[in-house]
């Protein structure tokens, strides 16, 4: 039997020990700042020497990352400050928050390559309702609607809201009113005063247009489609409905560009239609 000649070293530099513990020398200045890993004495030239403890610990430190353990969890570990069954529950917990989210983030890529469009992108409660839709009769300002819709009031509020994008896709008179009544109100500017007669004549028009969407919603049966969404919208999507915030948040925080004449039609309008609504009760 031989016998190698190679005498290992009693201590190493920074750079033997990142690579024989594959990680970097970056993170171990890291570890020993944090003091997840105590800093060994220099040598005569200032440089950190690590010996074989050092090693076994720098060893152990990478396997607990590998499985996904924190640095605080391992600091506490190492210190016997916390137990381990506590910090193993809490990696499982982590764990299964993370499978979670790979399981939504794959479904997402799924129905992107079904519906071939950001359409895709939204839940999958939206996707369903639209993605028979033709190409192209979705338009891009629509899909921002229901982006923001989505992030307000949840998946069920855009999913609700997609009734509309229904309606307009199949009906192409609505369309048009809707474009000529979104064209008047972009000439809404800063220029036009919020007493201005158009203000009114314009809220007056997009009110009668909204009922006529209204009863095409109905008209299409897309009303019975809606109240299944409730029976459907279940735990299964808890943690989306944790994203949305409130109404009056997002309004604080979501910017749009009204002029003070357009802002004034969009409130004669949801009053007219209040005033509707409650004619037909």
């Amino acid at each position: 039997m031989t016998y190698s000649s190679v005498m290992p070293p009693r201590q190493v530099k920074i750079g033997d020990a990142a690579v024989f513990a594959g990680t970097t020398p970056r993170a171990i200045r890291h570890y020993h700042q944090i003091g997840l890993l105590p800093e060994p004495e220099r040598g005569v030239d200032g440089r950190r020497r690590y010996g074989y403890d050092d090693m076994i610990r720098l060893l152990w430190i990478r396997k607990m990352a590998e499985a996904g353990i924190s640095l605080d969890d391992m600091r506490a570990a190492f210190e016997e400050t916390r137990d381990i069954g506590e910090v193993l529950g809490r990696l499982e917990e982590t764990l299964a928050a993370q499978e979670a989210g790979i399981k939504r983030r794959r479904a997402a890529i799924q129905r992107l390559q079904a519906v071939g469009s950001p359409l895709g992108l939204l839940s999958e409660l939206v996707t369903d309702r639209l993605g028979h839709l033709p190409p192209g009769t979705l338009r891009p300002a629509d899909l921002d609607a229901l982006l923001v819709t989505e992030r307000v009031f949840g998946p069920l509020g855009a999913a609700i809201q997609a009734s509309v994008f229904i309606v307009l896709a199949t009906h192409p008179d609505l369309r048009a009113e809707q474009d000529r009544l979104d064209a008047a109100e972009a000439a809404l500017d800063d220029r036009v005063e919020p007493e201005d007669p158009r203000v009114e004549e314009l809220a007056v028009q997009r009110c009668a247009h909204q009922m006529a969407l209204e009863r095409a919603v109905e008209a299409a049966g897309l009303d019975a489609a809606e109240e299944k969404l409730f029976e459907i919208y279940d735990a299964d999507l808890t943690e989306e409905k944790d994203t949305q915030m409130s109404a009056f948040e997002s309004a604080t925080k979501m910017p749009y560009d009204l002029s003070p004449a357009r802002k004034r039609c969009m409130e004669r309008t949801a009053q007219l239609l209040a005033d509707a609504h409650s004619a037909d009760d």
